[in-house]
């Protein structure tokens, strides 16, 4: 019980204070939220996945493990909402939204900080994470925005929107310069890793500005309880299941575990909104998953590291 209160104080409650401030800040000032999302879209992110890809050797047999568990979990979170969906009797944009919140995790600006706090002395920690958030950005602009508004939008249109992210090109460009060892000129090197530095505290406190823009009173209804608790619950024990069959162990097991048990993605209820489907439903998802998850991935994060030492 002692360690689970350190894990809380140390690496949740830190987190929580930045969603905090954020949150206090937006009251008072109202920035631009999107301008701010921009930023972190286009530098903050870019900059942390280049850098960690950078400086960290992942051998192949690892991102085989990887991309193995990926492939297996994002499958099985569609397949179960699907069903659940179904189960609930929801109308189909309810149940666009409700598999959107179950399959989407906020691995960008939730996962990664977690990640780096947990993961300090362990750089593949974080590089797994960085593959999961790529996975978890192909997901969105295919499956979650397939879901929403696959009659509006071709194939080709989602695949060019893609491959304009900066973080796909902060991927190539690392994985580039890391396995041709590339050096980097210091006049480089330490902007960039200044502005790396800098993503935990400006993606938590951006994030926690945008949930205080959501009511907390509306979110309590069944399709929300459910989508978390499909979310927090079972996408944690679905990941445990895959670790132990793939037989993975170690900080590999850790992170993927850990990664699991991530909150609903803002970018289901930025999707929702931009093209109006049940937003409101979106942005209480996202609200009331990002709260709950400060318990359940403590719990998570305690389990990750006695069962894989």
């Amino acid at each position: 019980m002692m360690y689970l209160g350190m894990i809380f104080f140390q690496i949740v409650v830190p987190i929580l204070v930045l969603l905090v401030i954020g949150a206090i800040l937006q009251k008072k000032f109202r920035f631009n939220l999107k301008a701010l999302s921009q930023l972190i879209t286009y530098c903050f992110m870019p900059a942390a996945v280049f850098v960690n890809l950078y400086e960290t050797h992942v051998e192949l047999s690892v991102l085989g493990e990887v991309g193995l568990f990926i492939v297996l979990f994002i499958g099985s979170q569609m397949i179960l909402s699907h069903f659940m969906a179904k189960g609930l009797g929801l109308a189909r944009t309810e149940a666009a939204v409700f598999k959107n919140s179950v399959v989407l995790i906020n691995s960008g600006n939730y996962g990664i900080p977690v990640a780096q706090m947990i993961f300090a002395t362990q750089p593949i920690g974080v590089a797994i994470q960085v593959m999961l958030v790529i996975f978890q950005n192909m997901t969105t602009y295919t499956y979650g925005l397939y879901n929403l508004i696959s009659s509006t939008k071709s194939g080709m249109t989602i695949i060019k929107d893609f491959f304009k992210m900066p973080i796909i090109h902060a991927l190539i460009i690392g994985v580039a310069m890391n396995y041709f060892d590339i050096g980097i000129p210091q006049f480089i090197k330490i902007p960039v890793e200044h502005v790396a530095d800098g993503f935990i505290a400006v993606a938590l406190i951006t994030l926690g500005a945008q949930l205080s823009q959501l009511e907390m009173k509306s979110m309590f209804n069944k399709t929300v309880f459910i989508s978390c608790f499909t979310r927090l619950i079972i996408g944690p024990s679905v990941a445990l299941a895959i670790i132990y069959v793939l037989g993975l162990d170690g900080v590999v097991a850790q992170s993927l575990f850990i990664a699991s048990a991530f909150p609903t993605s803002r970018n289901s209820s930025s999707l929702a909104l931009e093209y109006d489907v049940e937003s409101a439903t979106a942005a209480q998802a996202v609200l009331f998953s990002t709260i709950v998850s400060c318990i359940t991935v403590t719990i998570v994060i305690y389990f990750a590291e006695v069962l894989f030492t």
